[in-house]
């Protein structure tokens, strides 16, 4: 076997490939637009190549055939739950069922980790956000994944598994109907804002982008800053990012919540674009992009599904997310828009989170693992994420 580093644009190709090669045995595959997954790797696309960096390789037998993948990054921008020692990172896991080749792309990756001065790898995940490709399915395969869930063949667990990897936390999808009634409990609380007028919500109006990622921003800085999810974004940032978004936006399900004008809470849906893309295999040129706007103005997409949510953590234990949530319902139930939502996933370490999908007479739909390895356990001990800590309301 031979590992090679991806330099050019054949062994890219070949990058790409590999995972569509691997999945297509599985009807629910739906492979990623090549291109989306190619900008990660650009620094001109991808910001976090300011304060990081990122390496690829496949992985060929001895005919020259590839038969695995993988990533590997460092950043100052991925923070560390619960450690005070730097950790690096692993994704685009794909490999063949064989634990010699796995271990031989893990411990390729290890040693670059290594010159970089890490001391563990999580993974796998992306060179990025956590909102696209983070984790590794172990349950839910005979389901197509919603855009930007990552997806694989089910003996990946054991692979990893296999070579060390240990359960830093569990990551949950739930499902629902739309038009499914809430519980009681998100009901009486929305009625209880509704007799409140300094309390407001409603949908973007995508001729206000500017507006709308001011209001993105402040509620994403204040509510995530609080428990180091993410560095801060600045309101251009956002506005780059719904314009690069316009096209496939649906602005009755992109809603705000305000306190007398001030934004205070998100809840940010798209329709599910896997449901073009899935007619793509990868591609995105012209004639794609002009089967999409035919699909999107015919209605094809009939599922939604959640990218963000968040309340700031002064009015985080009032019940706003019962208030925005309803007000969403009220506008989108009944229509015939959309029949199925897909929650963007949760982890075990955020309980309140799980508990609104529960109240939302949600089902679980599929389950995602994001690993850890120490390089070391005895110099630096395995432990799971920890739990995320509430602000109390003042």
């Amino acid at each position: 076997m031979q590992l090679i580093e991806v330099t050019n644009t054949s062994t890219e190709k070949e990058f790409l490939e590999i995972s569509a090669t691997l999945n297509k045995h599985n009807p629910a595959y739906i492979r990623p637009l090549d291109k989306e997954v190619k900008d990660y790797f650009n620094p001109k696309f991808n910001r976090h190549f300011n304060n990081g960096e990122a390496i690829r390789w496949i992985l060929t037998d001895e005919s020259g055939k590839t038969i695995g993948r993988l990533a590997a990054f460092v950043s100052t921008m991925y923070l560390n739950k619960g450690t005070d020692f730097p950790t690096g990172a692993v994704g685009f896991f794909d490999c063949i069922n064989n634990q010699t080749a796995a271990n031989l792309l893990f411990d390729t990756a290890k040693a670059w980790l290594i010159s970089k001065e890490a001391v563990a790898m999580d993974g796998p995940i992306n060179f990025g956000d956590r909102d696209k490709w983070w984790g590794l399915l172990i349950n839910g395969f005979d389901k197509p994944p919603v855009y930007g869930m990552a997806f694989n063949p089910d003996y990946y667990q054991q692979l990893m598994e296999g070579y060390g990897f240990k359960n830093f936390y569990n990551q949950y999808f739930y499902t629902m109907l739309v038009d499914t009634k809430f519980s009681e409990k998100i009901i009486e609380r929305h009625a209880r804002f509704k007799t409140k007028p300094e309390y407001t919500a409603r949908h973007v109006n995508l001729n206000q982008i500017e507006k709308y990622a001011g209001d993105f921003a402040t509620v994403y800085n204040t509510a995530w800053a609080q428990h180091g999810e993410a560095k801060e974004l600045s309101k251009e940032q956002v506005i780059r990012l719904f314009k690069q978004m316009k096209p496939i936006m649906d602005e009755r399900l992109v809603w705000f919540a305000y306190y007398k004008e001030d934004p205070i809470a998100m809840f940010i849906n798209i329709p599910d674009i896997n449901e073009y893309f899935k007619h793509f295999n990868g591609k995105f040129g012209l004639i794609e992009k002009l089967r999409l706007l035919w699909m999107k103005y015919t209605g094809y997409c009939k599922k939604a599904t959640g990218l963000a949510f968040g309340v700031i953590p002064k009015f985080q234990a009032l019940g706003i997310d019962s208030f925005i949530i309803q007000e969403v319902a009220l506008t989108i139930q009944g229509k015939g828009w959309y029949n199925e939502y897909e929650m963007g996933w949760t982890g075990d370490w955020n309980p309140r989170m799980l508990s609104i999908y529960k109240n939302l007479n949600g089902e679980q739909s599929r389950h995602l693992v994001t690993y850890r390895y120490i390089f070391d356990e005895k110099v630096h001990s395995f432990e799971r994420h920890p739990m995320m800590e509430y602000s109390r309301s003042s």
